[in-house]
């Protein structure tokens, strides 16, 4: 297997996520893909457990993932099953109808998930918070978030100041916490867009487990729309269907939490995002296209969390693009 690995390091020029590369490397029974961590990489999301351990204990329960074929601890990388078909992303990017398939298939795999038992799962970090706390479980997230606003505050505090990023973005996430219902807890992918997703053979493949969580099955629902940016009549299929299958324990008070979550989203999107963008912007790698298209994503991602900041004016992506500029070495 080390061979694959020294292979892939040579090759590396596959799909990079923010935490890993992936890598197709041909073997004489098929392609693989070999999946090596990103040295260095900043952490902007929650992460407990090893990506190898989730995929081994749910796959006797969730239909659709790619099947884990060999784990290295040192060096560090995993190889996965090779899924022929097309990243959704590629086939419906976002402002696109996704295939109706898709819809079905995303309820499908949050309904097995909860099948998924605990203690075949990695063991929680210590003090994970009780099942069916949602508030602590929310407050881990938002930790986080505000780990990475204290970490980037000193250097980008002209660009968040100048972006209209407030000094204390988290507090009205914050004071809502409190409100979110008592429910059990299952296991989360938290993950699921649309580049995570590959359709094949008329259902979806589901990718990248490494932020794979033990919390609210209604913070997966929010972070799932939050990133897939359906229609409005693909949203509420979504829903109708959540709601229809789901077991109703996982359901209550889903209403009024769906909402909590998706403002913790979109401010914690402003700020994460502004910092990765700038950074590809600033690494001058970027052709023209993909440093607009970046501007412009960020620009929604500013205003969506303007909304919840209750900013006066939106933000242009002019603008954006002016003070972004103003980031880049001289």
């Amino acid at each position: 297997m080390l061979n694959l690995y020294n292979t892939a390091v040579q090759a590396r020029n596959g799909a990079s996520g923010f935490y890993n590369d992936n890598v197709r490397v041909d073997t004489p029974s098929g392609p693989v893909i070999v999946r090596i961590p990103i040295a260095g990489a900043d952490t902007m999301d929650l992460r407990i457990w090893p990506e190898q351990d989730v995929l081994a204990a749910l796959a006797p329960h969730v239909t659709h993932v790619p099947k884990l074929l060999h784990v290295s601890q040192e060096p560090p990388f995993q190889v996965h099953e090779f899924i022929a078909g097309d990243v959704l992303d590629s086939l419906a990017p976002r402002g696109s109808r996704v295939p109706p398939a898709v819809l079905g298939d995303v309820v499908e795999l949050f309904v097995q998930l909860t099948m998924v038992p605990l203690d075949q799962l990695p063991e929680l970090p210590p003090s994970w918070p009780v099942d069916a706390d949602p508030p602590a479980f929310a407050t881990r997230l938002s930790d986080v978030t505000a780990q990475v606003y204290d970490t980037f505050h000193e250097s980008y505090q002209p660009l968040f100041t100048a972006l209209g990023i407030p000094e204390n973005p988290l507090t009205p996430v914050l004071a809502r916490w409190p409100e979110l219902t008592p429910r059990p807890f299952t296991l989360v992918h938290a993950d699921v867009h649309r580049k995570n997703m590959i359709f094949r053979d008329g259902h979806v493949v589901f990718l990248d487990w490494e932020l794979a969580l033990w919390g609210d099955p209604v913070y997966e629902l929010a972070v799932h729309f939050h990133k897939m940016s359906y229609y409005d009549d693909e949203r509420q299929a979504v829903l109708d269907d959540w709601v229809r299958n789901m077991p109703a324990q996982y359901t209550q008070g889903w209403e009024q939490d769906l909402d909590i979550y998706l403002a913790h989203e979109r401010v914690k999107s402003a700020i994460v995002d502004t910092v990765r963008y700038t950074q590809l912007i600033s690494g001058e790698r970027l052709s023209a296209a993909e440093e607009d298209q970046l501007i412009g994503k960020m620009a929604r991602k500013l205003n969506a969390a303007g909304a919840i900041w209750k900013w006066s004016n939106p933000v242009s992506t002019a603008y954006v693009e002016t003070r972004v500029q103003k980031t880049r070495p001289r």
